[in-house]
């Protein structure tokens, strides 16, 4: 007699809260299905008919499309424009610095006071004022 070598499979049972939780992270926008399915280690078929299930606007006659990474690339892009936008910020910081030390400098060798000076009106050069 020989021996029969039976595999069981590990069925996962997930939680109606748990199958409505990702439903509504993918509702949000935040996550594709096929993010939300390798973060969660979900199959991606039972995701879809999560979504067909508990959605509250993807019904079983609605196709769902997406385009594959829109999310990580929309994501890099964000994350590469920040990066532009910081540098672009600290050159700005390093330019005020530098002409406010111009300034100050300024004002120490001709005993000007520019800043405050800065924001008063300039003088009309059409000719002398006439005293009342």
């Amino acid at each position: 007699m020989g021996t029969k070598k039976v595999n069981l499979r590990n069925v996962k049972r997930y939680s109606e809260e748990f199958k409505r939780a990702l439903v509504n992270e993918y509702e949000s926008g935040k996550f594709s299905v096929m993010e939300l399915s390798r973060l969660y280690q979900v199959s991606f078929q039972g995701l879809y008919s999560w979504i067909y299930r508990y959605s509250t606007y993807n019904k079983k006659k609605v196709t769902i499309v997406e385009m594959s990474e829109s999310s990580t690339k929309k994501l890099k892009d964000m994350e590469l424009r920040i990066k532009e936008l910081e540098r672009i910020v600290g050159q700005k910081q390093i330019k005020i610095d530098y002409l406010e030390k111009m300034i100050e400098l300024a004002s120490e060798q001709y005993q000007v006071d520019i800043k405050k000076n800065f924001n008063t009106p300039q003088s009309s050069v059409s000719g002398p004022t006439e005293k009342r």
